[in-house]
């Protein structure tokens, strides 16, 4: 049984106050997005560089995304890249520590051989992506139209620092997204089986920290930034810890040819399959009383009613776009299902139970 918690976690008051604690200057490289930095500066200059991700394409990170920022990095000697943003931010930066003269094919081909140049600090500004606790990107390659990961150590930052006040301009619909996102982190993990009780404790606790805080959601009847932002970004947090040891599974493996394909926020590819993927393993018998017993306790239902208690309580929160509204049809569940099975064994191998090809499409074609 193995267990790690990478990297350390800082809290710090203010971006201005990291921006001093942290002695920022011209051998750092801020990776962003401009509306979530400019907010935070209040007109003071900064003394980096700063590239911003939108500049170089809309989306989830891409081959061709990653590559025009290499180029605009024009082999400058950073010592620092500091990621400030959601998942594509984030995902973008872990492959710019190997230093330069590499694209993103030669990083996800030699990744795994690379040595680490550069420190990495993430500054996470949604309440989903948990990637500031993991050694995995994944990236969109065009030509080959999936989404494929890359899990090495190096990847894994130097520092997560935790800035409550960058959530206060978050868009509502980010925030119920990736806040799903991360509760689709928490539960995947918990029944995976590299699941230790180490892992469960902070799955746990994420699940617990997102359920209750949508349940003060519901009983206000208001769709709105929650009170307690703090508490859902430090769950954000707590589920990348879980999933970053026990893993993901299915709902992420079937997720990712909606986002590549349909270009969908991964938040919302995951939220569009998680219900139906949790109900396939059910189907097929898979022991999902660990996580039920948690769903249990914090809705305060009985165990046969966890999942349909649980898909109502996030149907407040978000409303689920079905696989139709994307134009997706029979043809397509068939072909999405086969990309998974080629592409996803690095998550399908964290599953409860084992899917089929002929599983898979069934799960999409409950989606649509």
């Amino acid at each position: 049984m193995e267990f790690s918690v990478k990297p350390i976690i800082a809290v710090y008051q203010s971006l201005q106050n990291f921006i001093e604690q942290k002695g920022i200057d011209s051998k750092d490289l801020i990776i962003t997005n401009e509306y979530v930095l400019v907010p935070q500066l209040n007109g003071a200059p900064l003394p980096c560089d700063v590239l911003y991700q939108e500049k170089y394409g809309q989306g989830e990170p891409s081959d061709e995304m990653i590559d025009a920022m290499i180029r605009d990095m024009k082999n400058k000697d950073y010592q620092r890249i500091i990621a400030i943003g959601g998942g594509t931010v984030i995902d973008i930066s872990k492959l710019f520590v190997f230093g330069n003269g590499y694209n993103a094919e030669g990083i996800f081909a030699k990744g795994s051989e690379l040595p680490k140049k550069r420190q990495l600090i993430v500054i996470p500004t949604t309440c989903g992506t948990g990637s500031e606790m993991t050694n995995i990107s994944i990236v969109e390659f065009k030509q080959k139209q999936t989404k494929i990961g890359l899990a090495v150590p190096a990847l894994y930052a130097d520092e997560a620092a935790l800035i409550p006040q960058m959530l206060d301009t978050l868009p509502y619909g980010v925030f119920a997204a990736s806040s799903i996102d991360a509760l689709v982190h928490a539960v995947e993990s918990y029944v995976s089986p590299k699941a230790t009780v180490f892992s469960r404790m902070f799955g746990k606790t994420a699940i617990e920290k997102i359920l209750r805080g949508y349940m003060k959601m519901r009983k206000r009847n208001v769709q709105g930034l929650p009170e307690d932002m703090e508490d859902f970004l430090v769950a954000s947090t707590m589920a990348g810890v879980a999933f970053g040891n026990a893993g993901c599974g299915a709902v992420h493996a079937l997720s990712y040819p909606i986002g590549g394909n349909y270009h969908v926020p991964h938040g919302n590819a995951n939220y569009m399959v998680f219900e139906g993927v949790f109900l396939m393993y059910k189907k097929l018998g898979a022991d999902l009383s660990p996580v039920e017993e948690v769903l249990e306790e914090v809705l305060g239902c009985t165990r046969n009613d966890v999942w349909s208690d649980l898909f109502e309580l996030l149907s407040f929160v978000l409303e689920r776009r079905a696989l139709k509204d994307l134009g997706v049809d029979e043809t397509k569940c068939a072909e999405m299902a086969a990309s998974v099975i080629k592409n996803q064994q690095r998550l399908l191998a964290n599953n409860p139970i084992k899917l089929c090809q002929e599983n898979m499409k069934t799960i999409y074609m409950s989606c649509l």
